[in-house]
């Protein structure tokens, strides 16, 4: 199993992998290209500096199955209800020298080190060939890819999100399939227009850490770190990195990505996690189309005296349509093997929402309900331990202003 990872590894890295955005989304939160609001620009274009914000608050009711919950300490099957700011972001966004960009933001509905949720600059030797250094989204998953005030629903897919089921009891949290934001660098670029790519290095703690905490591996003499990459083609061009926008409604884009990682002695050092996933986007006028495909094999270290693996598989496929000018419908069938390969039986998500664009505001509405089913287990216990901490029903409400 090590020689299949290094193999995928290497291939990756041979390879690199992913799309880059567009001008109009290079933040990753806000579109801010197309728009004519407050910067700072040099007569020539090479020094510019566009401030941005984004601020979102929610209304979200959650309920949870019987199973799980102790009667005897009131805990009620309704939680994890009630009203949140889940984002309130403030950056700057620009050029200089016509060569780097760089970004900077804060999220202050975060805590601890996720209150710096972006912090980097790109150097630009020419299109083909980039180095970005600092924290930035990882090259893993569309979703997480996307712009984050631009996703299709105001809620991620679970299977991305959601810590997967080990039979044994670690002394970190458990792992779950996306990667989100990191420390780290990569070099990327777009060739020819069409084909783009990632690779990069990061230490494999996420966002919620900002310090260089990682060892060497006693397994593989390597550092402890997370090694990613992912390649893309657009034969149409740079498939912007939105779910749906009433600017964008004339773009005829596709995209077709593959991406893998391997985060080395990941958990406090319990596990070596690799990953990889397959994904698809497309933008056909009104209409916006989104799947992807994602592995992880969690395999534990020498250490931990435990010789078994666990594969876990999962995905998603998404669509929205505009049937009014500022009016997109949404749906979405999320899935995941929360249990493992070796055990029977999957969790199933199909989600539906509505989003509507005020005009002229920055203002974004956006509503969606989530089920959470569970189908195929051997057992009443893998069914009952599949939904272990997720809601049966799942309803959430948002509204959204970015500047």
């Amino acid at each position: 199993m090590k020689k299949i990872f290094a193999i995928a590894l290497m291939a990756s890295m041979t390879l690199t992998a992913a799309a880059q955005h567009d001008e109009d989304t290079e933040n990753g939160i806000v579109s801010i290209g197309e728009r004519k609001g407050f910067q700072i620009a040099s007569k020539d274009g090479a020094f510019t500096f566009k401030p941005y914000m984004l601020v979102q608050t929610s209304a979200a009711f959650n309920y949870y199955d019987d199973e799980g919950l102790d009667k005897a300490y009131n805990q009620d099957n309704v939680a994890n209800s009630g009203f949140a700011v889940p984002y309130a972001v403030l950056g700057f966004t620009g050029k200089v020298y016509g060569k780097v960009t760089y970004n900077l933001s804060i999220n202050a509905a975060g805590s601890g080190s996720g209150i710096l949720q972006q912090a980097w600059f790109d150097v630009k030797a020419k299109d083909e060939f980039c180095v970005r250094v600092g924290k930035f989204k990882t090259p893993f998953s569309h979703a997480y890819l996307t712009t984050l005030g631009e996703t299709l629903m105001p809620s991620l897919p679970t299977s991305l999100t959601a810590t997967v089921i080990l039979p044994y009891s670690l002394n970190a949290v458990t792992p779950n399939i996306g990667t989100g934001f990191d420390l780290g660098a990569e070099i990327h670029g777009l060739v020819g227009g069409k084909f783009g790519y990632e690779v990069g290095i990061f230490n494999g703690t996420g966002a919620s850490v900002n310090s260089a905490t990682k060892t060497f591996s006693d397994d593989w003499h390597i550092p402890s770190l997370l090694y990613a990459g992912r390649i893309s083609l657009m034969p149409k061009g740079v498939m912007p990195a939105t779910q749906g926008n009433p600017n964008r409604l004339n773009e005829d884009k596709y995209m077709i990505a593959a991406s893998t990682s391997l985060n080395v002695e990941s958990e406090s050092e319990s596990t070596n996690d690799f990953r990889a996933g397959l994904e698809f986007a497309m933008l056909k006028n009104k209409l916006y189309l989104g799947g992807e495909f994602y592995y992880m094999h969690v395999g534990f270290t020498e250490r931990q005296k435990i010789d078994e693996g666990f594969d876990y598989i999962g995905g998603y496929v998404q669509g929205g349509y505009f049937v009014a000018p500022r009016t997109q419908l949404a749906l979405r069938y999320d899935f995941m093997n929360r249990n493992g390969l070796d055990a029977n039986g999957s969790i199933n998500m199909p989600a539906v929402g509505v989003n509507y664009f005020f005009r002229g505001t920055g203002l974004k509405l956006q509503a969606m309900y989530q089920y959470t089913g569970r189908t195929g287990h051997d057992t009443q216990l893998d069914r009952d331990n599949d939904d272990l901490g997720l809601a049966v029903h799942s309803a959430k409400v948002m509204l959204q202003y970015t500047f």
